[in-house]
């Protein structure tokens, strides 16, 4: 404020709190950029005064009655209330007003309102309980924030203009649940997440048992067409052998032949038997099976018999001119090996020279 005086006392009465003045000249103002001043005449409303230098023509007659603040505001209002399904929340809404930059506004926000913020309260808590007990339970609330917000904005916005204000915005700023609740509402959401991790854990293991039972058929699969032509190939060798012993050896017949390969193999199976270790082998002789001793014995006699008259027979050789030179090398290499033959099934009879293998 500017005073102009031409009094020499410095104790001069102030007629207002604001302003000094001469009783013999004007007062000149100043008013904010923040605020709006209201004046009066004789006690009645004069004028709105705008931000700036403000004259008072006449002292003690015209006086500025207060100022309304032209800022936006913030009041927090905090909400105790019931939900749909009867649970207790605290909710806290967080109004934004400013008074209307207009002198009929402006008037009606100085005049009519003692107190901006406990009036703006009255209305949050009647907008909320209007809404929320009767339509929105806990969980749908956490998801209805705006819905609240924009209804209790609405609600605001209608009544506060009336009393020269605007409201800006609403915002719900928490929804707090009894602490009994918040604690149901946690081990509710840890049980839904361990149900999950539990649901995931049976997934993976029905994965890995699917995964596993498919790799097992396929590994026996592999092993049967394996073992398949493992068979083939013994009895594709044990054919050749057959057919070779007899043309070797005339005067036996293919069974007596398979025989005495079966018993080359028994014998081969003992003598596995005894190099292992921990090993108990307990021998039956049962009349009338293939291979009882008497058995064993007349076949070996009889492959003997047979080489042995084999090697001795006269071979008479054909006209050279009758014979190609293939079968002559052919004559050759069966004289040659009439001897080995013998002295083998010798060694099956009487054990000499070493167990020989049927191949």
């Amino acid at each position: 404020q500017i005073c102009l005086s031409a009094s020499s006392s410095p104790f001069e009465p102030r007629v207002s709190p604001v302003l000094h003045f001469h009783r013999t000249m004007g007062c000149i103002a100043s008013v904010p950029q923040d605020q709006a001043a209201i004046t009066e005449r004789f006690g009645k409303f004069d004028k709105v005064a705008e931000p700036g230098c403000l004259c008072l023509p006449v002292p003690c007659i015209c006086r500025v009655a207060g100022m309304v603040s032209l800022r936006v505001q913030e009041v927090p209002v905090v909400v105790t209330t019931y939900t749909k399904d009867k649970v207790s929340v605290r909710i806290t809404v967080n109004v934004q007003y400013m008074a209307i930059q207009d002198p009929k506004y402006l008037y009606e926000a100085y005049y009519k309102l003692t107190s901006p913020s406990g009036q703006i309260m009255s209305y949050v808590d009647d907008a909320v309980r209007s809404m929320v007990p009767h339509s929105l339970e806990l969980d749908e609330l956490f998801e209805a924030k705006g819905q609240v917000a924009q209804h209790v904005e609405k609600s605001l916005a209608s009544e506060m203009e009336t009393y020269g204000y605007k409201i800006v915005a609403a915002l719900v700023t928490n929804v707090e649940p009894d602490e009994t609740v918040r604690q149901s509402m946690n081990e509710i959401n840890a049980n839904k997440r361990l149900r999950q991790a539990a649901q995931e854990r049976a997934e993976a293991q029905k994965y890995m048992t699917v995964k596993h039972a498919e790799a097992n058929a396929e590994s026996t699969y592999l092993q049967g067409e394996g073992i398949a032509r493992q068979r083939k190939a013994i009895v594709d060798g044990l054919k050749s052998s057959v057919e070779d012993f007899k043309d070797s050896i005339q005067d036996m017949s293919a069974k007596e032949v398979l025989d005495l390969m079966l018993v080359t193999q028994y014998f081969d199976t003992i003598k596995d038997l005894g190099h292992g270790g921990g090993t108990s082998l307990v021998l039956t002789n049962k009349r009338g099976k293939a291979f009882d001793a008497e058995g064993m014995k007349g076949i070996m006699n009889k492959a003997a018999a047979a080489a042995n008259a084999s090697s001795a027979a006269p071979r008479v050789p054909r006209a050279a001119g009758d014979r190609s030179e293939e079968a002559v090398a052919v004559d050759v290499a069966e004289e040659q090996t009439q001897a080995p033959r013998a002295g083998f099934m010798g060694s099956l009879m009487f054990g000499g020279g070493g167990a020989g293998r049927g191949k």
